[in-house]
């Protein structure tokens, strides 16, 4: 017990010296001539030492509970733990709850911290500092972007670290590191893009850090966020705050203004109300009855931000917005869309015209957005075989790719003069290519598809008219779709050109045939997958040795690739 003690003690005097002696989480504080020199803290720092072997060596593990962080079991140590940490002390005091029969207590991150997110990497960071009382270095994987201009003191994924950091110092009342993070979040409020001071206001509304609450109130009261936007996002105690706030200041500027909502904001608030349920015909009847158009309502960009790709495609369909239409803050639509990173959206924007060399007047491009949202580790994710890609890297080689990309498109015949036996041939190479697409590439497949796609069922009780009718609109959709796979994805284009140029298959190709020819197809389907790989890192090699900036680096011309990065990393 004594022991225990001591081990505690020892640890609560390392973390206090971290947080007096540092004024940077990312950086592990260094231990003065005189500190090293002094016995007791050589003691603590060859106890720091030992304990960290529990964490990094495998010959040392003998934790006794698992705690599961994005599907990733990590080990710890109830002892350790509990001592250092109130909370674990009171949640392993209640014992296990049952579900686990046999073998080591299991405990979900979720369920551990019902607000916020804590990854794999934070909470890797956060029980070397529980253990050792030492912080360790940023994991440059998740708290940068790839945007290689960038300084990475201020884009998404350094602050996201620090918020799941910060989550899980708080929710775990690591009191020292809960001071240290939130130190370096107030430095990021005034040099973050305002729209990532609202994940900041979340985490200091949640772990109750008033200091840190306030600086990110002022940021947002003076900023030129829309009261709607506040207002969809924060706690309705927080949004009055901000509110109120700027009535203030509007009162000082303007004594005689008169607060007042105009009858077109009515209308507004009512139509992406209307958006918010996925009412498009509802919408549709507002816009009717009011003088208020989808520009004026900014409807696109709302459901570009907030709604199912499906409406707003649907949006898109009725033709009566601006796709380059800018917002009060000099945002397009794919700005919007960049910062969401669906690539069905991005899609669904470019397809319709949506102007990917647009700049913000703070000077962002789309590509730009998008890669300083993404992660390294996100974007360098190795997609197994078979599996979607990461939509993260998704998103940053479609605007990379539309920025470089050859005036070029594919014109499809006019389909009203095939005759039957023709539509039906064109329609069999055309499925045969579409579902050799979703095997090969399931998430580029997916996203050409989801823009091109129509519902297309046979009648038996239908005229031979409408049947050819209906044979010509999937025609058309599945056209639509290859001219969607060569525009945005080329190279996967190209691979599967030579594919079908060489073998002629149908999707059952593999399962005709004797065994041994189908050993022989099943043989030549594997040298693709090969021939895939190969391309791949040809293209990494043509593109690290290109010479291009960051935002033209990972692409290249349409017939080399560019998005060829996205076939497969195997």
């Amino acid at each position: 017990m004594d022991n225990a003690n001591e081990a505690s003690s020892s640890l609560s005097f390392a973390s206090s010296y971290l947080s007096n002696g540092s004024s940077n989480p990312n950086i592990s504080s260094c231990t003065s001539h005189e500190q090293v020199a002094n016995p007791e803290n050589l003691s603590l720092i060859k106890l720091s030492g030992s304990l960290e072997k529990l964490l990094i060596d495998t010959e040392y593990d003998y934790s006794d509970v698992d705690i599961v962080v994005e599907g990733k079991h990590v080990g710890v140590h109830r002892c350790i733990l509990a001592s250092r940490s109130q909370f674990f002390h009171e949640l392993f005091k209640k014992g296990n709850d049952g579900s686990v029969k046999e073998g080591k207590p299991k405990y979900l991150m979720s369920d551990l911290v019902p607000y916020g997110v804590v990854g794999y990497e934070a909470f890797l960071v956060f029980l070397h500092y529980l253990y050792t009382g030492k912080l360790k270095a940023s994991p440059p994987e998740v708290s940068t972007c790839v945007d290689e201009s960038c300084a990475h003191d201020a884009c998404w994924p350094a602050i996201n670290y620090a918020l799941e950091l910060m989550y899980a110092s708080s929710r775990f009342q690591m009191k020292e590191l809960v001071l240290l993070v939130q130190r370096r979040l107030l430095n990021f409020v005034e040099k973050a893009l305002v729209e990532d001071v609202i994940p900041i206001l979340m985490a200091a509304f949640y772990c109750q850090l008033d200091q840190l609450q306030s600086h990110c109130i002022q940021r947002l009261a003076r900023s030129d966020l829309e009261n709607r936007t506040l207002e969809r996002e924060l706690p309705p105690e927080v949004f009055s705050e901000i509110k109120s706030l700027r009535r203030k200041v509007l009162a000082e500027s303007t004594p005689d203004a008169m607060e007042m909502e105009p009858s077109n904001e009515r209308s507004v608030t009512k139509i992406l109300k209307a958006l918010d349920s996925d009412d498009i015909e509802l919408m549709t009847l507002l816009l009717a009855e009011s003088s208020v158009t989808l520009n004026d309502a900014y409807a696109l960009h709302y459901a570009c931000a907030y709604c199912d790709p499906k409406i707003v495609k649907e949006v898109l369909n009725l033709g009566s917005a601006d796709i380059n239409h800018t917002n009060p803050r000099g945002y397009t639509v794919l700005h919007v869309a960049a910062r969401r990173k669906d690539p069905t959206i991005l899609v669904a924007l470019l397809t319709e015209g949506a102007c990917v060399s647009s700049v913000t007047p703070d000077g962002q491009t789309t590509v730009g957005i998008c890669r300083r949202m993404t992660r390294p580790k996100d974007y360098n994710e190795i997609a197994e075989r078979g599996k979607e890609s990461n939509k993260d890297k998704l998103c940053v080689d479609l605007l990379e790719r539309e920025m470089r990309r050859n005036s070029m498109s594919v014109n499809a015949s006019d389909t009203s003069e095939l005759t039957a036996y023709d539509l039906h041939v064109r329609l069999d190479y055309l499925e045969n290519r579409v579902a050799f697409a979703r095997l090969l590439f399931p998430a580029e497949a997916k996203v050409a598809m989801a823009n091109a796609q129509q519902e297309s069922t046979l009648d038996l009780n239908e005229t031979p008219s409408m049947r050819t009718r209906k044979l010509q609109l999937r025609l058309q959709a599945l056209l639509k779709t290859v001219e969607n796979g060569r525009r945005f994805f080329p190279h996967c284009s190209e691979v599967l050109d030579k594919f079908l140029d060489d073998d002629m298959p149908d999707i059952f190709f593999l399962e005709k045939g004797s065994e041994q020819e189908q050993r022989i197809k099943k043989q030549r389907f594997m040298e693709l997958k090969e021939d895939v790989q190969k391309a791949f890192h040809k293209d990494m090699a043509e593109t690290n040795g290109s010479g291009f900036s960051s935002v033209s680096s990972s692409s290249s011309s349409c017939k080399k690739g560019g998005l060829s990065q996205r076939v497969r990393k195997k």
